[in-house]
């Protein structure tokens, strides 16, 4: 991984960029390849308080974290943590979705959609909703929401937005950038 390391307000020591990079180093044993990404770590201090962001961008998935605390090397060791927790969920969810893929019923119903496609080739003039899903807004932020849309594999998030209480999309758009859609107040 290439380190990307910047202060703000801090200088940037070799002590510092050296433990910043062997804790975030250490993730690498999640992988089978080590990942070839930039990472982002940006590292500041305002009114005593140290703060680090990390973010780590790859093929499927946005890894990133940030936090707060009196100690930078304490900080760093929780936003690793962090940064650990979201990778164990993505392994675990694309694990389990490569199960379920896998498994006997999904390939023989995949097949039952196909002959069933074949018999009905007409053309719908119709508009069909096949799939309705509920579910209860999490109050957030866009960054958060955009990390939850990744991690989720989705083109686009629904949620609350925790500053306005509005209901608000953030999507991907075709130029790999994020998009943020509001209602009109």
């Amino acid at each position: 991984m290439n380190y990307n390391i910047r202060g703000e307000n801090i200088e940037v020591t070799n002590a510092i960029r050296e433990y910043v990079e062997k804790k975030i180093g250490k993730m690498e044993r999640y992988f089978d390849t080590p990942p070839s990404s930039e990472v982002h770590v940006n590292l500041s201090v305002h009114n005593d308080e140290q703060r680090i962001e990390v973010t780590i961008p790859m093929k499927d998935l946005l890894l990133r974290a940030e936090e707060n605390h009196n100690d930078l090397y304490a900080a760093t060791d929780l936003v690793v943590d962090k940064l650990e927790r979201q990778i164990r969920k993505h392994k675990t969810k694309i694990n389990r979705k490569f199960r379920q893929m896998g498994a006997p019923k999904h390939v023989f119903a995949e097949l039952e959609k196909e002959a069933a496609v074949a018999v009905n080739d007409e053309p719908d003039d119709e508009i069909q909703i096949v799939k309705k899903k509920r579910f209860d807004l999490k109050p957030m932020d866009e960054e958060e929401a955009v990390l939850q849309m990744d991690m989720l594999g989705h083109a686009f998030f629904v949620f609350e937005n925790a500053e306005t209480g509005d209901t608000n999309v953030v999507y991907k758009r075709n130029d790999g950038k994020y998009g943020l859609i509001e209602p009109n107040a």
